[in-house]
């Protein structure tokens, strides 16, 4: 290649607002129709083949789980081997592929998604995944399209990275991709992440191993025909739906293993690493880790905080896609004076909020992902129906005859460390602790001190010294620190996403800082004219 190219400028894709009339909600309506009208089998994709095993598993929607969208194949142990050699089969090819073609299979699936496959990521999201049409814009179309220009130019400023070079010689660095594959482990709450997850290795010369979340595989398939259509080759990404330990045992078992891509649950996270450290001695090299996991958000008022801001933060913080964010606003600290006041405008906007399935799309809220899901978060509502320090305020009502549906909840505690101020929910419910307005800082201590988690969180002030205080005291806190906003709603390029502590690696999605981990440099130097005598000038006199 005669010239250095360049990948263009990235800009954030804008988000269609699906008005009343407008040509988008006309055609996603058509396209929903569409989709929920067939039942599709969905096989595993493996160096290009469709591979059905026989071993089936619904697909359904969670908001009328009497509806069948489709079934999909299992995968075990044989076929997450075939995956493993396909993904070997085809590393030699992609690795020595230039970088520039490798990046525009994924401008062009950019562009795929920002035009005719829109409708289709969209309408499978809202179907599979219970997300209103807002939510599922900002993610399967926006958030994706994003990572699929920006990922390239992040990538290009990598391979920029050079060293100095002196005088008869010449350094420079090569960015290889890892000895091995990559497996890609993605949840079912963002489709976005589900499409990033294995394609950030793949764009870096990696070949991957994808196992989706076993409740958004109707998705997936989607996905996987989205970067068909784009152009990736045959066994780049390969995708082996099935249950954890079915795929992903045999996975860390394999001496060609050389990273994991995650996002799930602490446990399961720390399980993994836990079982890679126990094999260290058969992989062929020490396997990169990334991975972004659990979360308590918080929400912190100072006594200047604006009530009108904080409301809406915290009812869209917790309440949007049912609080099935990482960086959802899961535990908030209002000070004493502020709470009669932000307490009649929570109420007031919870009140009026519609639930229901997204295919209505006056519907704010919809139902949780399964039936788990569901039952896991129902305990913690039941929970807070009984507990001596805390009480429900709003919600707490729940209901799965047609869908898995719970209403948004709020609950205030007294104990600063009740249950639901503590653990993770992952659902719908919100609670809130009032702390006496003279001890600011002595509660901002007990935020930190009060969750292992460390992703998202938020100081609402108008003060000034405030909002430094509160800084300094969370700066482990929150991998994602937000100013009189919501804790959630990362931007690709704008706010690169991770957290520390036991919510994960903090590689930062939607930044050079994670792609930079899917690399192994070599630094090579070449030596024009090289020494003919050992002798060095030192010697010549005693």
């Amino acid at each position: 290649m005669n010239g250095r190219i360049s990948v263009p400028k990235p800009v954030n894709e804008p988000i269609l607002p699906y008005g009343p009339q407008s040509p988008e909600k006309k055609a996603l309506k058509e396209k929903i129709a569409e989709l929920r009208s067939k039942q599709i089998e969905i096989p595993l994709y493996i160096g290009g083949k469709e591979i059905k095993t026989g071993k089936l598993a619904d697909c359904r929607c969670p908001y009328d789980h009497g509806h069948l969208l489709g079934k999909y194949h299992k995968a075990g142990p044989k076929e997450v081997a075939l995956a493993i050699t396909a993904a070997r089969q085809a590393k030699k090819e992609w690795a020595a592929m230039p970088w520039h073609a490798r990046a525009a299979i994924f401008l062009k699936a950019a562009d795929l998604l920002a035009g005719p496959w829109r409708d289709v990521l969209n309408a499978a999201t809202m179907l599979c995944q219970s997300k209103n049409v807002f939510q599922a814009e900002i993610d399967s179309a926006c958030e994706l399209i994003d990572f699929y220009r920006f990922n390239p130019y992040f990538a290009e400023k990598i391979y920029e990275e050079q060293p100095m070079s002196v005088r008869g010689m010449w350094n420079y660095a090569e960015f290889r991709p890892l000895e091995g594959f990559v497996f890609a482990v993605t949840p079912f709450n963002f489709t976005s992440i589900a499409g990033n997850l294995p394609t950030a290795p793949a764009m870096m010369g990696n070949t991957v191993v994808w196992k989706p979340a076993s409740s958004a595989v109707y998705t997936a398939h989607f996905l996987m025909q989205l970067w068909k259509a784009a152009g990736l080759p045959d066994g780049v990404i390969n995708m082996v739906a099935g249950s954890g330990g079915e795929v992903g045992n045999p996975v860390l078992d394999s001496s060609e293993l050389a990273g994991i891509h995650f996002t799930g649950s602490t446990g399961v996270f720390q399980g993994m690493w836990t079982t890679i450290g126990a094999n260290i001695k058969k992989y062929k090299g020490y396997p990169r880790i990334v991975g972004e996991t659990g979360g308590k958000d918080f929400v912190f008022a100072h006594p200047s905080a604006d009530t009108d801001a904080l409301a809406v933060a915290l009812v869209r913080g917790a309440f949007e896609y049912q609080g099935q964010k990482c960086s959802a606003a899961s535990r908030a600290y209002v000070p004493k004076s502020l709470w009669p006041k932000l307490k009649e405008k929570i109420g007031a906007q919870i009140e009026s909020i519609k639930m229901g399935g997204p295919e209505d799309f006056t519907n704010f809220f919809n139902a949780v992902i399964d039936r788990p899901a569901y039952e896991s978060i129902k305990a913690y509502v039941d929970y807070a129906k009984t507990g001596k320090k805390g009480k429900i305020l709003w919600g707490g009502d729940c209901d799965d005859s047609k869908g898995y549906f719970i209403e948004p909840t709020v609950i205030e505690a007294a104990d600063p460390k009740f249950k639901t101020m503590v653990e993770e929910i992952f659902g719908p419910v919100l609670t809130i602790y009032v702390y006496p307005d003279s001890k600011f800082e002595a509660t901002l201590r007990l935020c930190d001190q009060t969750s292992p988690y460390a992703l998202t969180g938020a100081i609402f002030a108008n003060d000034r010294k405030a909002v430094l205080k509160a800084s300094e005291t969370l700066v482990n806190a929150a991998g994602n620190f937000y100013i009189n906003d919501k804790p959630t709603g990362a931007v690709v390029g704008q706010q690169p996403f991770g957290g520390a502590r036991a919510s994960g690696t903090n590689d930062k999605a939607g930044s050079l800082l994670n792609l930079i981990r899917w690399v192994s440099p070599r630094s090579v130097k070449e030596t024009f004219v090289p020494p003919i005598d050992y002798r060095y000038p030192f010697m010549a006199e005693k």
